[in-house]
């Protein structure tokens, strides 16, 4: 299944509420959130997915009311210093 990264921009989130945001994307259903890395200084928060398709994660973060800044899909990553296909 296609991977993807996602960035939010947080507006005045405790670690309280970041724990209970990142709770909820892990249990999330039609998608599969795999990572949630979260900056509250920056108010930032960065979320790794599993998605059928792009269309699919973005129709899945609309219906659930998660703005996001942008969305790119991962097609390499490094291993052992080498690029291999996601």
């Amino acid at each position: 299944m296609p991977h993807y990264l996602s960035l939010h921009t947080l507006a005045c989130l405790t670690r309280q509420g970041a724990e209970e945001l990142s709770a909820r994307l892990m249990k999330a259903t039609g998608v599969t959130a795999r990572r949630v890395q979260v900056n509250l200084q920056e108010g930032k928060m960065l979320v790794e997915f599993e998605a059928a398709d792009r269309g699919a994660l973005e129709r899945w973060l609309q219906a659930e009311r998660f703005h996001y800044d942008w969305v790119m899909r991962v097609e390499l990553e490094a291993v052992a210093g080498r690029l291999v296909p996601v």
